[in-house]
């Protein structure tokens, strides 16, 4: 636990241990180093067909930019971006190249079948239909046919045409879903995106400015006993974030649960409200790294990680334990300055722009 520099707590705060999801940590701070918080990925979707009278003559192409937060929401919206543009059927093949993930699923076949399903409403599930009730009243539904077969491609044909650039929310927003629901398949792509694990602990390491032995991973999620973290890397990594983000006028509640506020994993825990965290747990580890406002020592930076025990318990421990640190240090009424998330951030969402309109 420390106040700006000055250390309050520590024990065993330099041995590595078990980091479960405080993987994502390192994680979000290697993607923001990586492509900053504004950044977008984008998949395009084009074709190497013509478009005549409401038919695709060709195949549906969709170049994949790992963008890792493409969901129902995203796949309908598409859908009824090639509406507009008058296409309600295609005679060719549903084709996919490069990394396009969707519903948190790499599997060329899964995420051929469910985008074929979100692009044509008379498919959808019980499931979709559901997802459909939750969007903006009015919103249509699509209808977009493909008589062929979901193939995969290496790269796009030379005669390859650019019809919809579907943008993802940025970075920031991306990271901010991915650790108030601790999503692993989110933090992995992530990963990926960035160069695998490896590159993860270097760069995390290098900006949390601890040795690269007190961040070692082998996957971005922490679903594994095999990741280690050691507790002052933990909170190096938060505040290097926190750091990384203050010349986008940006704070770590821009990224990270702010309890009592921000729906998720930790909504039935009772840490102080206004602090701003990310858990971890496995099956006997539980760990708890971030901000703790309080009136007497500002904001204070913690990491509380457990293992080899029962996590009920850890999580009830850990609660009480921050809960007594607040009212010894003062309770905090409000997010200081630098736990606040920036106001602009709710207004950046996704986007499907249209490129080229073919009229019949």
């Amino acid at each position: 636990m420390q106040s700006g520099d000055k250390l309050l707590a520590n024990h065993q705060g330099t041995v590595p241990i078990t980091a479960a999801s405080i993987s994502k940590v390192a994680t979000t701070l290697a993607t923001l180093k990586t492509f900053g918080p504004d950044h977008v990925f984008v998949t395009q979707i084009g074709t190497n067909g013509t478009i005549e009278n409401g038919v695709l003559k060709g195949d549906l192409i969709v170049q994949g930019g790992q963008d890792p937060f493409f969901v129902w929401e995203e796949a309908i919206g598409v859908g009824n971006t090639l509406n507009q543009m008058g296409i309600k059927r295609v005679t060719g093949n549903l084709v996919l190249v490069d990394k396009f993930y969707m519903n948190f699923s790499r599997s060329s076949d899964t995420v051929g079948r469910l985008f074929q399903t979100a692009l044509n409403s008379r498919l959808w599930n019980r499931q979709v239909n559901n997802i459909y009730a939750t969007l903006p009243a009015g919103t249509a539904k699509p209808q977009v046919i493909i008589n062929g077969k979901v193939k995969t491609d290496a790269t796009v044909p030379p005669n390859f045409k650019l019809l919809v650039r579907h943008n993802s929310y940025p970075v920031a927003e991306l990271l901010k879903k991915m650790n108030n629901y601790s999503n692993n398949a989110m933090a992995d792509m992530f990963a990926d995106a960035v160069g695998g694990a490896s590159v993860v602990s270097q760069k995390a390491s290098e900006a949390a400015e601890v040795p690269q032995n007190e961040i070692y991973l082998i996957n971005g999620s922490g679903l594994t006993y095999e990741n280690k973290i050691s507790p002052r890397a933990a909170v190096g990594m938060f505040r290097a974030i926190e750091k990384h983000l203050q010349q986008y006028n940006m704070t770590v509640a821009d990224v990270f649960t702010v309890t009592g506020q921000d729906k998720g994993v930790l909504e039935q825990r009772k840490i102080p409200k206004f602090s701003v965290v990310k858990s971890g747990s496995l099956d006997t580890v539980s760990a708890l790294v971030g901000a703790l406002p309080t009136q007497n020592q500002g904001t204070v930076w913690f990491a509380i990680m457990n293992k080899s025990g029962d996590l009920v318990k850890y999580r009830k421990e850990q609660d009480t334990f921050l809960t007594k640190k607040t009212t010894e240090w003062g309770v905090a009424t409000a997010s200081p300055t630098e736990l606040l998330p920036s106001p602009a951030r709710q207004a950046k969402i996704s986007t499907s722009e249209i490129i080229t309109v073919q009229k019949p």
